[in-house]
């Protein structure tokens, strides 16, 4: 069964996704505050995201909507690229250093 999340009719529907990556980073939660209450007047009605900068940080930072820029397509294929890129390197280290203790045999 997929998870669903149900947003109320009277607020508007988030323009960014959760694990979206954006200029500002990947974006890992949000939260709404509806115009009228306290929230809202401190920090600005709508929808706010947390986004971390960087895989594996330890930062999060607060966005508005509105302060969050989208990658092109091109950035995103760069981004998408190098982390395969970075993995595919790490998937080599370690069949070789299985191969190094297997000497050379293995059940594949």
């Amino acid at each position: 069964m997929q998870p669903t999340i149900s947003i109320p009719q009277d607020w508007a529907y988030p323009r960014f996704a959760l694990n979206q990556r954006t200029k500002q980073g990947i974006i890992l939660g949000l939260q709404y505050y509806q115009n009228g209450t306290e929230l809202a007047e401190q920090f600005g009605g709508g929808w706010r995201y947390a986004l971390m900068p960087k895989k594996n940080s330890d930062e999060l930072f607060h966005f508005q909507e509105s302060q969050i820029q989208p990658l092109t397509p091109e950035e995103l294929f760069h981004q998408i690229t190098a982390e395969i890129d970075f993995y595919q390197q790490q998937i080599n280290i370690l069949n070789r250093q299985l191969t190094a203790l297997t000497g050379g045999f293995t059940n594949a």
